[in-house]
C-alpha cells in the first residue's frame, strides 16, 4: 500500500491487539478527529440557529395536515434551511475525506484478513463457470510445496483445489488452463502479528485475462476476520455477529460520533 510507510509507525502496534480492541480505538481516534474537525470549521452559532429553525418548520408542517396549500409552503422554507444547513455541513467533509480514504485502505490491506504464516499449511482454489470441463494445473514458485493435491487435477464441482504451505516472503502462484497462465500474489508472513497479505480473490473484475475465459475465480484462503465473533452476545445478533472490519467500524464511530457531539455540544 502507498501509505503504509506513513501509517504503519502509528498504526502497526494495534495489529498486535484483538482486533476488536483495535477497530475501537481507530473509531475512536477517527470520530473525535472528524468531529473536532467539524466544530471548529463550522459555525456553531448559524448551525445551532438552522436546527432550531428546521425543528420549528417541521413541527408547524404537522400542525398544517388539513390544509395543505400552507404546509407546501411550509415544506418548501423547511427544505431551503435543511439545504444551507446541508451546505455548512458539507465543508468539513472536504477536509476529513482524503485522510478517511488513506485509513481506510490501511485497513482494508491489514484488518480484512489473517495473514498466511509461514511453515502453516493453507488452502488455495480456482473457482469455474457452471459446466466448465478440463484439466488445470497449478505451477508453484520455489518456497512454495505442495502439500496435499494433485498439480494436475481434473475439474471437478467447477473447482479445483490444493493445500500448501510455504516460507515467509512474497510470491506468485500461476494455474495453467488452457495453454494459458494465469497468475495470483501470495503474501506469507513471518508470524500472525505481521498483519499483511495479498488480495485472497482475484475475480474477473481484477483480472481482465479471466473473462471468457471459464474461470470464476482465484482464491487464496486466508481466514475473514470477524472482530464480533469472539463474543457471545454480539455474534449472537442477526447480521452484525457476521460483520467484517468495515460494518464494525462503521456502528462504533456511530456511536462514538453521536456521545462525541453530545459532550461537546456541535449541532
Amino acid at each position: 500500500m502507498v501509505f503504509d510507510s506513513l501509517l504503519n509507525p502509528v498504526f502497526s502496534p494495534l495489529l498486535r491487539l484483538d482486533p476488536l480492541l483495535a477497530i475501537v480505538i481507530i473509531a475512536v481516534f477517527m470520530s473525535a478527529m472528524i468531529t473536532v474537525i467539524y466544530k471548529y470549521l463550522t459555525d456553531q452559532n448559524l448551525m445551532k440557529q438552522l436546527k432550531a429553525e428546521i425543528k420549528d418548520l417541521q413541527a408547524e408542517m404537522k400542525k398544517l395536515k388539513d390544509n395543505p396549500k400552507k404546509m407546501m409552503q411550509v415544506q418548501k422554507q423547511a427544505m431551503e434551511t435543511n439545504t444551507k444547513y446541508m451546505m455548512h455541513s458539507m465543508k468539513p467533509t472536504l477536509f476529513t475525506f482524503i485522510p478517511i480514504i488513506i485509513i481506510f485502505g490501511w485497513l482494508n490491506a491489514h484488518m480484512a484478513y489473517m495473514p498466511i504464516v509461514a511453515g502453516e499449511d493453507f488452502g488455495v482454489n480456482v473457482l469455474f463457470d457452471e459446466g466448465v470441463t478440463g484439466q488445470i494445473e497449478i505451477i508453484l514458485p520455489n518456497g512454495v510445496r505442495l502439500v496435499s493435491g494433485d498439480s494436475v487435477q481434473d475439474i471437478a464441482i467447477s473447482k479445483a483445489e490444493w493445500v500448501l504451505n510455504a516460507e515467509s516472503g512474497e510470491y506468485s502462484i500461476s494455474y495453467n488452463y488452457n495453454d494459458k497462465e494465469y497468475s495470483q500474489s501470495l503474501i506469507v508472513s513471518s508470524s500472525s502479528s505481521e498483519r499483511i497479505y495479498a488480495k485472497p480473490i482475484i475475480t474477473q473484475k481484477d483480472l481482465s485475462e479471466l473473462k471468457n475465459s471459464g474461470i470464476k475465480s482465484l482464491n487464496i484462503a486466508n481466514e475473514k476476520i470477524r472482530p464480533l465473533q469472539r463474543y457471545p452476545v454480539l455474534r449472537s445478533i442477526p447480521w452484525i455477529g457476521g460483520f467484517g472490519w468495515l460494518g464494525t467500524y462503521i456502528i462504533l464511530s456511530i456511536i462514538t460520533s453521536m456521545l462525541l457531539r453530545k459532550f461537546m455540544k456541535i449541532y
